[in-house]
């Protein structure tokens, strides 16, 4: 049990504490922070423990097989609960929710029968893409809300669409204007957070066909190699 595995434990032990965060009324008081900081704070906090834990690791040379088996599900874990915590807020569209967290499924799945093949299928800059615009959209997301509750009315619109809603109409004329307030803040962070989630929908699609692409790769190689040494 070195410093990389405590920060990834650590990681996975900060989960349900966002999740009451973000998901249970309370008042200022309690902790000092408005609702919405707390919980952006805390889910930041917890997604540094990932880089951090990983730079470590190469850094001491401490990478073990207990940290390349945590790693990715305290990442899973972590992710997972802050998208279904939004989408209870209505912050965040279910049917996006349902891709990216069935992409993790999908991907896990993937890795560990290759793995039981004896396979290598490393994580792809396109994973990595994703991973960074998930953190990016549900930092913007939870920081858009003020106790739980999205700042503008909103049903399943696309992206181009809710531009358009009189509330961003507004906001985009004050951010011209110089004039804009706490209320125009949160609808622009909302809109980009919105936006973001198309980008974590896209690279999630992405990055899960080019896994699928490589298990198909190294399957075939497989295969090949099997051919060849009952010929032999």
């Amino acid at each position: 049990m070195n410093l990389p595995n405590i920060l990834t434990l650590l990681r996975i032990f900060l989960v349900p504490l966002l999740v009451v965060v973000l998901l249970t009324r309370f008042s200022e008081d309690w902790i000092g922070l408005p609702q919405h900081i707390a919980g952006v704070s805390l889910f930041l906090f917890a997604a540094l423990t990932d880089v951090a834990d990983g730079w470590i690791a190469r850094r001491r040379k401490q990478v073990s097989r207990l940290g390349i088996l945590l790693d990715p599900i305290a990442d899973k874990i972590l992710i997972s609960s802050a998208f279904i915590s939004l989408v209870e807020n209505q912050l965040a569209p279910a049917w996006a929710v349902v891709i990216v967290i069935g992409r993790e499924f999908a991907v896990t799945g993937l890795r560990a029968v290759a793995a039981t093949e004896g396979w290598a299928i490393p994580a792809s800059k396109a994973g990595k893409l994703k991973m960074f615009s998930q953190v990016v959209a549900i930092a913007l997301l939870i920081t858009s809300s003020v106790d739980g509750a999205p700042p503008v009315e909103t049903k399943v619109f696309p992206v181009i669409a809710f531009w358009a809603v009189p509330e961003m109409s507004l906001a985009l004329e004050h951010l011209r204007s110089g004039t804009l307030g706490w209320l125009d803040w949160r609808v622009l962070m909302y809109g980009a957070g919105r936006a973001m989630l198309w980008l974590v929908v896209v690279s999630s699609c992405w990055s899960m066909a080019g896994y699928f692409y490589r298990f198909y790769q190294s399957a075939r190689a497989g295969l090949m190699e099997s051919i060849t040494r009952n010929e032999e």
